[in-house]
């Protein structure tokens, strides 16, 4: 059994990883910013902990992450103005990865998006722009963290059934089932060969575990 702390515990991907989770034993705490999501998390058999990691504290962060055996970040400002993506998905995240440190736990995995770089190329004129400049960012903080990490990065995500299946060699974006991206996070958490990588991935024809593993 292995203790978990999911941020962005009410997200569509985390309310599908959460079960996942809680089936094979793990404990799971669901980090979540209104109280009123606390049932639909509980439903899934994580613990919900309301708690704003826009404004938390690294030692407040810390304090949360203390007697967990990973992370995973999956919050993000959704949308909205460039301030508040670049406080929740860059500075935010930026600032748990320091706190994990500082509680002593070093497994961190982060859920990126396929295209996430420092070359991503889109436009400063562009809406996505932001969210593209902080994810990439955080990305790249995370991998110079000193922590035991993994960023995900999932193409396009559906509302299809998961299939257990995807491609991680692709070099273009497709398109993947939060299901399934929910099922690769549960097992990356499983998995010492995905620390230290990053891992793009579409839906595919290779299993989960085994995709994982090829490195």
């Amino acid at each position: 059994m292995a203790r978990i702390l999911i941020f962005g515990g009410h997200g569509k991907v985390a309310l599908l990883l959460e079960p996942l989770l809680t089936t094979r034993g793990d404990q799971v705490t669901a980090v979540i910013r209104d109280a009123g999501q606390s049932d639909d998390v509980r439903a899934t058999g994580a613990d919900p902990v309301v708690f704003d990691v826009e404004s938390a504290s690294r030692e407040a962060m810390a304090a949360l992450i203390a007697g967990h055996d990973a992370v995973v970040w999956s919050a993000g400002a959704g949308g909205g103005s460039a301030e508040r993506t670049r406080a929740v998905d860059l500075d935010a995240a930026v600032r748990s990865m320091a706190a994990a440190a500082d509680a002593g736990v070093a497994r961190y995995v982060m859920v990126s998006y396929f295209g996430s770089s420092l070359e991503h190329g889109i436009p400063a004129t562009d809406s996505f722009f932001a969210y593209a400049e902080a994810k990439a960012q955080a990305d790249e903080a995370l991998r110079a963290s000193g922590l035991d990490w993994t960023v995900l990065a999932p193409s396009r995500l559906t509302l299809d059934e998961a299939t257990g299946r995807i491609d991680a060699t692709a070099e273009t974006s497709g398109s993947v089932s939060r299901a399934d991206v929910a099922q690769v996070i549960a097992q990356t958490l499983l998995e010492p060969a995905t620390i230290g990588r990053t891992i793009r991935f579409n839906a595919g024809e290779v299993p989960v575990d085994e995709a994982l593993r090829a490195g």
